[in-house]
């Protein structure tokens, strides 16, 4: 399995010519993230990872939760809802689905829909949410406004994977992604693992899976 990082939280799985995309939202800029994929999975309905516009092409199939569906009627039966505990496949992957709700962000909005994606056992998309699951690979939210440094520290450390790599960056500037590079860094030599920031366009290949 290869995964290629795009914008933000975006993130490309491809294995024996096929792929699907993850979280494709606003702020993923790369026309190309899409091409040639069979199929998205949308971990909630924000607009870093959410971008209705870029769906409408009638050969990809929609798997998200029941907040982002209510956004994308038009689409038919192209859109799947999928819960916490629900098993698909697609595109050759088999999926399942981990939680439910976003991770608390604000004490006057409820958390909306957010469900994690962990694909053929192995990488797991928590979305916006610290979601714990077995899986040898994480992807990692790198930072947001609801996420402290503590935070995000934690949830890796509870996590234990064999890899993890930083996205949801897309906030950051250049010396927030320096700052970001340094902890990640620092986690990596304490844990002996692959941890690190995926820059936009960088591929990581899971070999032997």
């Amino acid at each position: 399995m290869e995964i290629t990082k795009f914008g933000h939280a975006c993130v490309r799985l491809e294995k024996n010519g096929r792929a699907i995309v993850i979280d494709p939202g606003v702020m993923t800029p790369e026309a190309d993230a899409l091409t040639g994929a069979e199929a998205v999975l949308i971990t909630h309905e924000h607009f870093d990872h959410f971008d209705p516009e870029r769906l409408q092409d009638p050969q990809l199939t929609v798997y998200t939760c029941p907040g982002v569906a209510r956004h994308l009627t038009g689409l038919g039966e192209r859109v799947h809802v999928v819960h916490g505990g629900d098993d698909f496949s697609v595109a050759g992957f088999d999926v399942s689905v981990v939680g439910d709700k976003h991770h608390f962000s604000h004490p006057d909005v409820p958390p909306v829909d957010n469900v994690g994606f962990l694909v053929d056992g192995e990488v797991f998309h928590p979305g916006d949410a610290l979601t714990v699951v077995d899986a040898p690979t994480l992807l990692l939210p790198g930072q947001a406004p609801w996420l402290t440094v503590p935070d995000m520290i934690g949830y890796l450390r509870q996590m234990a994977p064999r890899r993890a790599y930083a996205v949801h960056d897309g906030l950051l500037n250049e010396w927030g992604l320096k700052v970001l590079d340094d902890v990640l860094a620092m986690e990596a030599k304490r844990a002996g693992s692959d941890i690190r920031r995926l820059k936009p366009g960088e591929s990581v290949e899971l070999v032997g899976l």
